[in-house]
């Protein structure tokens, strides 16, 4: 049973483009930019007086078991934060209102600070899938090796890296570790960074010193910016609104959301077809997807995360929808590597009014498809621009 599910066409864009923003990696690269160019003059920012930020930075040390004390240098960062970068900090916001409830739950679950949330966005910018050019993939930036020891699966369909409940366990596991070794958070989040062996080294260099502030001339570049970036998010996010941050919250609330364990392998295109939920929505709710398929194993079990009110509807007819795409498949006589093939590369030329959400629904493709076989680093087309494209072959259009 296929679903017609009507929708206001111009809320039914505004989701779209909302999507599209969640999706684009130009805020990862404006908070890397940030974190390892940190601007060290002096910036004037009337609206924070010092002493009001000594008193706020004491409050939160006072609250959170991170060392928060005042000193120039944090004021700077802080403040150029402020200045500069009001809405990157404002997208983040509003990114954060849907990831940051899971964090909490996993973090409390491991009896860590819940501010350790914030390290997501130092590491990230809450981006599931992006990857650094080291290879650090998903929000906690975790590289093969470590996800391999935390127990994350990574095979051809699937990355657990970018899956933002998996990876934060293992985040979780890896921070409570940290945490035992060093006894400080301050330098445990330096470790998560650099790695115990840079932080142990700085330790020796510093003439045994385990104040943070004091080791921070001996560690790593990225790192000496790493942790005044993680207390600079802090400081932004728990005063947003004495600084007058009003973010536009996200199209789905974590708690209205749930999960249905998958019976049969299907395609994040055949479960739009059923529910009405756009491809870029699914691909948004599960990154951990890579080719946009989810797998059935004897070994494993995977799971479909869909908006609440979604989830009776696929429940009630899984074994209609799960027969109707066998059917589909035995009648164009398709096995699962000739579903993944990829038709003819096509040159379209963007349009006026067009965005990727729009032009991966025409293709029955995804947005991060699209950016892949283009290169594009973020979703901002110019009218004009030519863009290759491998329409998929089941989509009949």
């Amino acid at each position: 049973m296929v679903y017609q599910l009507d929708d206001n066409s111009y809320a039914a864009a505004l989701d779209s483009m909302w999507i599209e923003e969640l999706t684009t990696e130009t805020l990862y690269d404006s908070i890397t930019e940030m974190v390892q160019d940190q601007d060290l003059s002096e910036v004037e920012y009337a609206e924070l007086p010092t002493d009001t930020l000594k008193k706020r930075l004491a409050h939160l040390s006072a609250i959170t078991p991170f060392n928060l004390e005042y000193n120039p240098y944090l004021e700077r960062v802080i403040k150029s934060y402020l200045k500069r970068h009001r809405p990157t900090m404002e997208r983040l916001m509003g990114l954060s209102q849907f990831y940051f409830p899971g964090f909490e739950e996993t973090l409390d679950k491991y009896n860590l600070p819940l501010e350790l949330k914030y390290l997501a966005i130092v590491e990230s910018a809450l981006r599931p899938r992006v990857r650094s050019r080291a290879g650090a993939t998903g929000m906690w930036q975790f590289m093969y090796a470590t996800a391999k020891i935390h127990d994350l699966k990574i095979n051809s369909y699937v990355d657990e890296r970018m899956d933002p409940v998996r990876s934060t366990e293992a985040a979780s596991e890896y921070l409570a570790r940290l945490y035992e070794m060093f006894d400080d958070w301050d330098l445990a989040l330096a470790s998560y960074n650099s790695g115990p062996g840079n932080v142990s080294k700085a330790i020796r260099r510093s003439g045994g010193h385990k104040n943070y502030w004091n080791l921070r001339p001996y560690l790593p570049r990225e790192t000496a910016g790493y942790v005044p970036a993680f207390f600079a998010f802090m400081y932004i996010f728990e005063y947003a609104n004495e600084h007058g941050y009003h973010p536009e919250p996200p199209p789905f609330n974590y708690f209205l959301t749930d999960t249905v364990h998958i019976k049969e392998t299907i395609s994040l295109e055949k479960v739009s077809e059923f529910t009405g939920v756009s491809l870029a929505e699914l691909e948004y709710l599960n990154p951990v997807y890579k080719l946009n398929i989810i797998p059935k194993t004897q070994d494993d079990q995977y799971a479909l995360r869909l908006p609440r009110k979604e989830v009776g509807k696929f429940v009630y007819n899984e074994d209609a929808i799960y027969a109707t795409v066998m059917a589909e498949e035995d009648k164009h006589e398709k096995t699962l590597p000739e579903l993944l093939e990829q038709a003819a590369g096509i040159n379209y030329r963007v349009k006026s009014g067009d965005f990727l959400g729009r032009i991966a629904e025409r293709y029955s493709v995804g947005i991060s498809q699209i950016k892949q076989w283009n290169n594009l680093r973020s979703n901002k087309l110019r009218i004009g621009q030519r863009l290759l494209i491998y329409p998929n072959k089941t989509s009949g259009r």
